[in-house]
C-alpha cells in the first residue's frame, strides 16, 4: 500500500511539472504571436543563423519538442530546407539546456525556500491573467507557470522517498551501477526509454536531478540518463512527422540522427569529459559531483550543478562539431528516408533564385523567369488531381487526393510570397526601364498564378461539401463538369507554353481562343442552368453546388488570360 502510495504521489508531482511546462510554452508562445513562426520562416541554409534562431526560439518556448515539431511542419510546408530545418535542431538541443538551469538555480532544496518564489510569482501573476490585454494574461500565465514549475519540483522531491526505508531498492539500484562502462550504456537505454514514455525531456532532467539529489544514483549514471534524455526527446518531432511528407520525416530523422551520433561521441571520450566536469564543478562550488550523499565533503548542489554543466557541455560542444557535417547528416537522412517519385514535387525549394544577391540584374531576372516556369508546372500538377475528386471510390481516397491539392495550395502560396520578395528586391536595385516594365509583368504573373491555385483549392473544396452532403449530379451535369474542366485545362496548357517560352513572343491569340471558348461554354451552362432552375429539373443543393464549380472554372480561365497577358505586357482591345 506505502508503495501504491508513493507512486500516486510521483505520478502526481510529474503532473503538475508537465503542466508547468506546458503553460509557460504555450504563454510564450502567444506573447510572441506570429513571431517565432516568422523568424523561423526566415532562416536561410546559414548554420550559424540557424544555430543561435534554433536556441533563441527554444530558450522562449521552453520546450526543444515544440520547436522541432514546428521546424518539421515547416519544412513539410517548404518553409525551411532540410539544411536549415538541421541546423535549427542543433540550436533548440542548445536551447533547451536552460530547463536544467532554472531547475539547479531554483528548483531544489529545502520546501520553504521552494515555495517562496512560486507563492510571490503567482501573486503576480494573478494581477497580469484579470487584465483585459491578451498580452498581459499570456504573461500572467507564464508567471503562474514558472511557479508551478517550481512547485513541481518540490512536490517531485516530496514523492521520492528516503531510501534508507528501502535497502533492497537501494540495494537494486546499486547493482545496475556495479558493471562499469555497460553500466552507462544500461543508464543510456533506460533514460531513452523513459524519455519516450514521459514524453518530456524537461520533465525527465527533472526526475535526474531529484533522484541524485535524494542519491538513488550516482554521478555517472546521472550523466548517462541525461544522454538518454537526448535521444528519447527526438521521438515527439518523429511522432508528428508520422503524418508529414518525406521532406517532414527527413527533418524529423535528422533530430534522431545529431542526437545519437553526439551520444556516441560523448561514449567515446566518457571518462575524460565526467573528469573535466568535475573539475568545472570542483571549481565552481569546492565539491566534487562524484562524492556520494552524507559522504564527508558531500555538497548538496555539486551533483545538480554537475548535470547542468554537462548538459549544456553535450550539446554545445556536439553542435559545434556536427556543424561542420550537416551535409553528411542530410546524406545519411536521405537513405534512412528515401524520397518518393511521387513525393518530389510536393517538397518545394527554390531551385533557380540563388541564396546569395547576385550583380547583375539580367541574371537576376531570368532566375526569377525559371522559377515561374516551375511555378506554372507545379499549378498545373495540381489541377490533374481534379478529376480524380469525382472518380474517388472511397473515402480514404477522396480524402487522400484532397490532401495533396491542399498541400499544393500551401506550396503556391510560399512561391508567390518568395518569388515576389525576390522580384521586389531586383526592382530596387536600380534597373533599367525595360527591366523594370518586365519585373512588374513578372509581379503580375506570380500574382495571378496562386490565384489558380486558390481557385483550383476552392474548386476542390466545393468537391468536398458536395461528398460531405451527399449531392448527386447526374451524368448529364457531371459530362458538362467534365467538358468544362477540359477547356480549362486547354488554356493552362496555353498558359505554361507562354511562360515558358520568351514572353515577347507569347502567343496571347492562342490564349484568348482557348479564353473565349470556356466563356462560350460557360455561358451556355449558365443558359441551361437557368432553364433548369426554372423546371425544376433539379434541387436546389444539386444546382448550388453545380453553378459553383462551373462559375469556379471560368473564374479561373480569368485569371489564366491574365498570366498571358501580363507576361506579353499587352491587353485585348475592348
Amino acid at each position: 500500500m506505502n508503495i501504491l502510495f508513493i507512486i500516486i504521489n510521483f505520478i502526481g508531482a510529474l503532473a503538475v511539472f508537465l503542466f508547468a511546462m506546458k503553460l509557460m510554452s504555450d504563454s510564450l508562445q502567444k506573447l510572441a504571436g506570429n513571431g517565432m513562426r516568422s523568424i523561423l520562416g526566415k532562416i536561410t541554409n546559414n548554420p550559424v543563423r540557424g544555430i543561435l534562431t534554433g536556441a533563441g526560439v527554444t530558450v522562449a518556448v521552453q520546450s526543444s519538442s515544440a520547436t522541432t515539431v514546428m521546424v518539421v511542419s515547416f519544412v513539410n510546408a517548404g518553409l525551411l530546407s532540410l539544411a536549415g530545418a538541421v541546423a535549427v535542431i542543433m540550436g533548440a538541443n542548445i536551447g533547451t539546456t536552460i530547463t536544467a538551469w532554472i531547475i539547479t538555480l531554483f528548483g531544489l532544496g529545502e520546501s520553504s525556500s521552494a515555495f517562496s518564489l512560486p507563492m510571490l510569482l503567482g501573486v503576480i501573476s494573478l494581477a497580469l491573467i484579470f487584465s483585459k490585454k491578451e498580452k498581459m494574461q499570456a504573461a500572467g500565465n507564464f508567471v503562474m507557470g514558472l511557479a508551478l514549475l517550481l512547485v513541481g519540483m518540490d512536490l517531485l522531491q516530496s514523492a521520492m522517498p528516503n531510501l534508507e526505508e528501502y535497502p533492497r531498492f537501494l540495494q537494486g539500484i546499486a547493482t545496475l551501477s556495479d558493471y562499469g562502462f555497460a553500466s552507462v550504456l544500461l543508464f543510456v537505454v533506460i533514460g531513452t526509454v523513459l524519455t519516450c514514455l514521459v514524453q518530456a525531456s524537461a520533465a525527465m532532467m527533472a526526475i535526474t536531478l531529484v533522484m541524485c539529489y535524494k542519491g538513488w544514483i550516482g554521478f555517472d549514471m546521472a550523466v548517462a540518463l541525461v544522454m538518454g534524455q537526448n535521444i528519447g526527446t527526438t521521438i515527439t518531432a518523429n511522432l508528428a512527422a508520422m503524418v508529414a511528407n518525406a521532406a517532414g520525416k527527413k527533418a524529423a530523422r535528422a533530430h534522431l540522427v545529431f542526437n545519437v551520433v553526439g551520444v556516441i561521441l560523448t561514449l567515446l571520450v566518457f571518462r575524460p569529459v565526467m573528469n573535466l566536469i568535475a573539475f568545472m564543478t570542483s571549481g565552481i562550488v569546492g565539491a566534487d559531483p562524484y562524492i556520494a550523499v552524507g559522504a564527508a565533503g558531500y555538497a548538496p548542489e555539486a551533483i545538480p550543478l554537475a548535470l547542468s554543466i554537462f548538459h549544456t557541455f553535450f550539446n554545445v560542444v556536439n553542435t559545434i562539431i556536427l556543424a561542420w557535417f550537416i551535409p553528411q547528416i542530410i546524406k545519411i537522412v536521405n537513405w534512412m528516408v528515401p524520397t518518393k517519385e511521387n513525393e518530389s514535387d510536393e517538397e518545394y525549394r527554390l531551385l533557380y533564385i540563388p541564396g546569395n544577391w547576385m550583380s547583375t540584374s539580367e541574371l537576376n531576372i531570368q532566375s526569377a523567369k525559371q522559377e515561374i516556369e516551375q511555378f506554372s508546372k507545379r499549378v498545373l500538377r495540381m489541377y490533374g488531381f481534379l478529376p480524380a475528386l469525382r472518380t474517388a471510390k472511397s473515402e480514404e481516397e477522396f480524402d487522400e487526393i484532397f490532401a495533396r491539392v491542399k498541400k499544393y495550395e500551401e506550396i503556391t502560396d510560399r512561391m508567390e510570397v518568395e518569388i515576389a520578395q525576390y522580384l521586389t528586391r531586383i526592382s530596387a536595385g536600380g534597373i533599367s526601364e525595360a527591366s523594370s516594365q518586365r519585373v512588374s509583368g513578372m509581379l503580375r504573373v506570380v500574382d495571378n498564378l496562386e490565384s489558380i491555385g486558390d481557385e483550383i483549392y476552392q474548386i476542390a473544396v466545393t468537391r468536398k461539401n458536395k461528398r460531405a452532403d451527399a449531392v448527386h449530379f447526374s451524368d448529364e451535369l457531371n459530362n458538362n463538369l467534365a467538358r468544362i474542366s477540359e477547356l480549362t485545362l486547354t488554356a493552362l496548357q496555353v498558359m505554361d507554353s507562354n511562360l515558358n517560352g520568351e514572353y515577347e513572343n507569347a502567343d496571347l491569340q492562342a490564349a484568348y481562343d482557348a479564353e473565349d471558348a470556356l466563356n462560350a461554354y460557360r455561358d451556355q451552362l449558365r443558359a441551361a442552368h437557368l432553364d433548369a432552375l426554372k423546371n425544376s429539373t433539379y434541387d436546389y443543393a444539386i444546382g448550388t453546388a453545380y453553378s459553383g464549380l462551373y462559375a469556379n472554372y471560368e473564374k479561373l480561365g480569368d485569371y489564366v488570360i491574365n498570366v498571358s497577358e501580363a507576361a506579353k505586357g499587352e491587353k485585348r482591345p475592348d
